[in-house]
C-alpha cells in the first residue's frame, strides 16, 4: 500500500474547531452516490496559473469591487440529518432495551458556486451523512441539492443544484498566494447570510491534524492561514484574493471557546480544483502517492546530514514496489523539490503531490550523500497501480 505516513506535530493552540454549524462539533472527525456527468472536461491547473497575470482589483483596503464580483457565488447550505439514540430502562437491576429514538436535526454551512450550471464546492463535514440538502442563493432563492461526491481525506465535497446562468467564482492559483496578501472570506456565520470579512494571508502549508475520519488512511492538510474573521457556518465558504479568484475553501478556526479568536484556515484552491474535477468526472478522487514515510528536517537532522541549514524532507523509509522505490530513491534521501516546487514541510509535500493523478510522471530533486540528484517517477494509486478508481 503506497500511503504516506502522517507526521505528528505539536499544536500551540488550545483547540481546533471545524466551522460547520454542527452540534458540539469540537475536534470531531470531520458517501454518496455520484451522478455521471460526461459533458465536463477535466480542467488543467495551468489555466488558473495563467490567470495570475490579471491586474489586481484591490486598491489598499478597498474590497468593494471584489465583493461585488463574488458574493452572489457564495451560498447558504442547510442539511437535514437523523440521529438514532438507543433507549434503555433499568428495572430491578435489569437493563431493558426500549429501542431507539429518532431525532431529526439541521446543520448549516456555506458553499461556492464553481460553474454556471450549479456545481458547488463545500466541506465534507457540512454535508456528511445528510439526508436532505437545501441551498439558498444570495437572492434568497431556495433549491434542493444532491451530493455529487465527497472526499473525507481533504474534507471537500461537491453538490449540485438544477439551475443555469449562475454567477461563479473562477479558481485562482493558491501556489501564487503570498504571505501578507489581502484576502476576503465570504460565508454565512451563525446563519448571517452573505457575510464578508477581510484580512491577510498569515501563513501557508499549515498542517493541523484536524481531518480525522474513520477509514481514511491518508489525509491531506496544507491549509492557508488567514486572520479574516470566520465562525461557525463559514465552513465551505470562499477565500478570495484581490483578483476576485477563489484561492481557498474556509474550513476551520483555532479557538479556545468555539468562536473566532484570530486565526482561520482554508483548503488551498489548487487542491480544491483537483478534487472537484475528479468528483465530477469519476465520483472519486484519483490520488497519486510517492510511497514514502517522511520526517521534517530539524536543525539537529540538518547538522547530522551535513546540511548548511534545515531544508527539504527526510525520506525515513521508501516503501517497496511503490513509485519512489521504482525510481531508485532510498532511505535517507532528502527530498527538496517536486515538479519544480520546493517542499520544506510534510504539508507542502502532500499539497504538491495531491495535484497529480496515478500514472502522472513527476520530477523530484533530492540530496544523497551530499550530492544533488534528479529522478523521474510515475505516481501510483493506493492499490499500487495506475488504474482509475470510480464510485460510479
Amino acid at each position: 500500500m503506497c500511503f504516506l505516513m502522517k507526521i505528528e506535530m505539536i499544536l500551540n493552540m488550545k483547540k481546533l474547531f471545524l466551522l460547520g454549524m454542527l452540534p458540539a462539533l469540537l475536534l470531531l472527525p470531520l458517501g454518496c452516490t455520484a451522478q455521471n456527468d460526461k459533458t465536463i472536461e477535466k480542467q488543467d491547473l495551468k489555466n488558473a496559473k495563467e490567470r495570475t497575470a490579471m491586474p489586481v482589483l484591490v486598491t489598499q483596503t478597498d474590497f468593494t469591487e471584489v465583493a461585488a464580483r463574488t458574493i452572489d457565488a457564495v451560498v447558504h447550505i442547510k442539511t437535514e440529518m437523523t440521529k438514532l439514540t438507543p433507549l434503555y430502562q433499568t428495572f430491578f437491576g435489569m437493563i431493558i432495551d426500549r429501542g431507539v429514538r429518532r431525532q431529526t436535526y439541521n446543520a448549516y454551512g456555506s458553499g461556492v458556486i464553481i460553474s454556471s450550471d450549479g456545481y458547488i464546492v463545500t466541506n465534507n463535514h457540512v454535508v456528511q451523512d445528510a439526508e436532505r440538502v437545501t441551498v439558498t442563493l444570495n437572492n434568497k432563492r431556495e433549491l434542493p441539492a444532491r451530493v455529487v461526491g465527497t472526499d473525507p481525506a481533504t474534507d471537500l465535497a461537491v453538490i449540485k443544484i438544477e439551475a443555469t446562468d449562475l454567477q461563479s467564482i473562477p479558481f485562482g492559483n493558491s501556489d501564487s498566494a503570498r504571505i501578507g496578501e489581502p484576502v476576503l472570506a465570504i460565508g454565512n456565520p451563525f446563519n448571517l447570510t452573505s457575510t464578508v470579512t477581510a484580512g491577510i494571508i498569515s501563513a501557508k502549508a499549515r498542517y493541523m491534524n484536524i481531518i480525522q475520519n474513520p477509514g481514511v488512511e491518508s489525509t491531506i492538510e496544507s491549509f492557508i492561514q488567514t486572520d479574516a474573521a470566520v465562525n461557525s457556518g463559514n465552513s465551505g465558504g470562499a477565500l478570495v484574493n484581490g483578483r476576485a479568484e477563489l484561492i481557498g475553501i474556509n474550513t476551520a478556526i483555532a479557538s479556545g471557546d468555539g468562536y473566532y479568536t484570530g486565526y482561520s484556515f482554508a483548503i488551498p484552491s489548487n487542491i480544491a480544483q483537483k478534487v472537484t474535477n475528479d468528483l465530477r468526472m469519476y465520483g472519486a478522487v484519483q490520488r497519486g502517492y510517492l510511497g514514502v514515510n517522511v520526517m521534517e528536517v530539524t536543525a539537529e537532522i540538518a547538522s547530522h546530514m551535513g546540511l548548511s541549514e534545515p531544508h527539504g524532507i527526510l525520506i525515513a523509509r521508501v516503501i517497496p514496489n511503490c513509485a519512489a522505490a521504482k525510481a531508485g530513491m532510498k532511505d535517507g534521501d532528502i527530498l527538496l523539490n517536486v515538479n519544480g516546487v520546493e517542499v520544506n514541510s510534510y504539508a507542502s509535500m502532500m499539497e504538491e503531490v495531491a495535484l497529480f493523478n496515478p500514472g502522472d510522471k513527476v520530477t523530484v530533486v533530492f540530496i544523497r550523500g551530499g550530492k544533488m540528484q534528479t529522478a523521474e517517477l510515475t505516481l501510483l494509486n493506493s492499490k499500487g497501480n495506475t488504474q482509475i478508481i470510480t464510485n460510479r
